[in-house]
């Protein structure tokens, strides 16, 4: 098991991202992946207000209420749910009220008493950072979430609100969501591990598998002719580079009996601060590669090699 940050929160080191529940998973394959996930040891969900309001017909909250029926369903014990705020359509921005009524409807939506793990999903600079922050630590006195994060905030802003809110003695955030893989390194390992690695806080990756392109499965130059959603948004990455790194994984992933999905969690989950990166699953078959993922350990000899296929130049090089 591994803690978050300063937290009390011990979970498999992995997160399932409920980014498809709603979208590409319907409700009862929705359910069958949670059941799958929980089935296998996973405790560990992440989901935002904000999904799937892309969806033709959805309003947002969509993956919170799948998420809220199956728990309702199942009760199972010990899982934590990590929730975000500032993206839904009814629900946007970080101004204080703004914050407050979203963490109600999430509350609802979920069918819990406390959201274990807030974040604010988006910095929003037409709003004060200090009553961003003090809004935050109202929720955590009053009950209604035991801890706070943020998500795609710059390592300067994260400083700014942890400043504000040692100050104001209001809870700090325990947890820093970037975007974070083999593929996208660069300012994340430049600028917010350092940071998390001063505060003790722990990085919960999303696009751990690049839009499914570390999955391998996705072996071309031409990815983005495949046509679906998932294909486009892992085009970018089939570049030579990328390519590499695939092949380096599949032979890490093979002294391992593992996929290349897997080996591609378990490095990021060997990365400084890294408590757990997030990954969606929209077909209950995906679950056992990404629970592969969260307990294989890959030895330094593969992590150094895996680190060199990838590598990157920092900014200030």
């Amino acid at each position: 098991m591994t803690r978050i940050g300063t937290s009390t929160l011990d979970i498999l080191p992995l997160s399932l991202g409920g980014n498809v529940f709603g979208w590409t998973a319907d409700r009862d394959e929705s359910f069958a992946i949670l059941d799958a996930f929980a089935a296998g040891g996973g405790d560990f969900i992440d989901t935002a207000d904000a999904y799937s309001a892309w969806v033709p017909g959805n309003t947002g909250g969509d993956s919170e209420r799948i998420i809220g029926e199956w728990l309702a369903s199942r009760r199972p014990g010990g899982v934590v749910v990590a929730t975000k705020v500032s993206q839904h359509p009814d629900f946007k921005g970080l101004s204080a009220g703004n914050i407050r009524a979203a963490a109600e409807a999430s509350l609802q939506r979920l069918g819990v008493d406390v959201l274990d793990l807030y974040y604010a999903h988006f910095d929003d600079a037409t709003v004060p950072l200090e009553e961003t922050v003090g809004a935050f630590g109202e929720l955590v006195a009053d009950g209604l979430v035991r801890y706070t994060a943020v998500s795609n905030y710059s390592a300067e802003r994260i400083r700014e609100w942890m400043t504000i809110a040692e100050a104001a003695g209001s809870a700090l955030p325990i947890a820093i969501q970037p975007h974070y893989n083999l593929v996208h390194r660069g300012d994340v390992e430049e600028s917010i591990i350092p940071l998390a690695e001063e505060y003790g806080m722990s990085l919960v990756p999303y696009y751990a598998l690049a839009s499914g392109f570390l999955t391998g499965k996705y072996r071309s130059t031409d990815a983005g002719a495949q046509g679906s959603p998932r294909a486009a948004g892992a085009s970018k990455y089939a570049t030579p580079q990328g390519l590499a790194i695939i092949d380096a994984l599949e032979g890490v992933g093979r002294a391992h009996g593992v996929s290349v999905a897997a080996t591609a969690l378990a490095w990021l989950r060997a990365q400084p601060t890294v408590a757990a990166p997030i990954a969606s699953a929209s077909r209950v078959a995906q679950v056992a590669d990404l629970l592969d993922g969260a307990r294989v350990t890959l030895t330094p000899e593969e992590i150094a090699a895996l680190n060199s296929v990838s590598e990157w130049s920092p900014a200030s090089a």
